[in-house]
């Protein structure tokens, strides 16, 4: 930006101040720059500014390209670098949200306004079926992905960036919602009275926190009976089966982050269930070479939570579960973090760390006046 182009300056030994600020790019993509002399930095920067401001002006009226273009463009370059699930996941979110909004919009049209309108609009009825706002969550993801793009495209032509002035919408801080002490206790009641492959997976997931993908990836290999350990090292997903393509297919690839793949200490009662429970070297919920789908086991779920009189729930909400209870049983945020597989305690102590007047009373009562 404007403040960025009048910091890059320096004093010669001249005696005078040089600036220079970027202007277009040559034919190999480097930077060009104009430069600036003055005997008085005030002055110079007085340049560098009214300059940089006939720049930006130009940029923006020399950009023909639509957001659709520089869209495909980042998504190609994107394609060659994450994961397969995220470049569904950016392109889902491309082609559902941002481009319909936006529609044939050139890409110099953008400014922080227009962006605004659209968070706005997401938030009051971006449903595709008109019934209310996206979430939190997804609205972020979308205004990151365009962050992303509009980086790309000021890199890539110099491009004037529509994203620098707009700001993230604030995230849903509230503590996650829990399955409570009676639904957990009608719950485990249920599970060990009929330990199949499905409930022991329910078991485990209770437990351990693991997230619904990761539990259907699960083989015999992951599970170290003798240290009580299991390894988390991989998920099952449904992902396009091919680009721009409504097929599905389910792939077994690598967590959701670097530090989702980790080893998570599991009670003693679990891992003598976990030895009676054959994996035959298969996926521990079929015990053959074929994973249950995510969102087979998501049903499956549901279905138990009706037997045994819990209300209908997310398989997330153990995860959700384990983690408070964890922290009801005074465990660090850093520790927490690790068993969930979180990119970064931050992540955990926004979600999670959100004690109730109980925990407080239970801590405050622990000060005692210093004799």
């Amino acid at each position: 930006g404007s403040e960025m182009c009048i910091r890059d300056s320096y004093k010669r030994k001249d005696g005078r101040f040089e600036g220079r600020i970027p202007f277009g790019r040559n034919d190999n993509g480097s930077l060009k720059y104009r430069y600036f002399y003055s005997k008085d930095l005030a002055e110079l920067k007085d340049k560098m500014l009214s300059a940089y401001t006939s720049i930006e002006k130009y940029n923006t009226i020399s950009c023909a390209k639509t957001l659709s273009e520089i869209c495909a463009e980042w998504l190609s370059c994107a394609k060659l670098r994450v994961k397969r699930s995220s470049y569904c996941c950016y392109e889902r979110n491309i082609n559902k949200h941002i481009l319909p909004y936006f529609k044939k919009t050139k890409y110099s049209e953008l400014n922080s306004v227009k962006i605004n309108a659209f968070i706005e609009y997401l938030l009051k009825n971006g449903k595709s079926n008109g019934k209310g706002g996206l979430s939190s969550k997804t609205i972020r993801d979308n205004i990151v992905l365009l962050r992303s793009v509009a980086k790309y495209a000021e890199s890539e032509y110099g491009y004037k960036n529509p994203m620098r002035n707009v700001i993230m919408p604030k995230e849903n801080t509230k503590a996650a919602m829990v399955f409570n002490r009676d639904e957990r206790s009608s719950l485990q009641s249920y599970l060990m009275n009929d330990l199949n492959k499905t409930n022991v997976g329910i078991l485990l997931a209770m437990y351990t926190g693991m997230r619904i993908g990761e539990l259907c990836a699960v083989t015999a290999e992951n599970i170290d009976i003798q240290n009580g350990v299991i390894f988390i090292t991989k998920t099952v997903q449904r992902v396009s089966d091919t680009t721009g393509s409504s097929k599905t297919k389910v792939i077994v690839g690598s967590p959701k982050s670097r530090s989702s793949k980790r080893a998570i200490p599991i009670p003693n009662f679990l891992i003598n269930i976990l030895k009676n429970t054959p994996c035959n070297n298969g996926y521990l919920l079929t015990g053959t070479s074929k994973p249950v789908e995510p969102r087979t086991m998501q049903n499956r779920f549901k279905s138990v939570l009706k037997q045994c009189g819990v209300r209908e729930a997310n398989f997330h909400l153990l995860r959700h579960t384990y983690a408070t209870v964890c922290i009801e049983n005074g465990f660090d945020a850093k520790t927490v973090s690790e068993l969930l597989g979180h990119s970064s305690v931050q992540i955990t102590l926004n979600r999670y760390m959100h004690s109730d007047i109980e925990i407080k009373k239970r801590c405050v009562e622990n000060l005692n006046l210093v004799s």
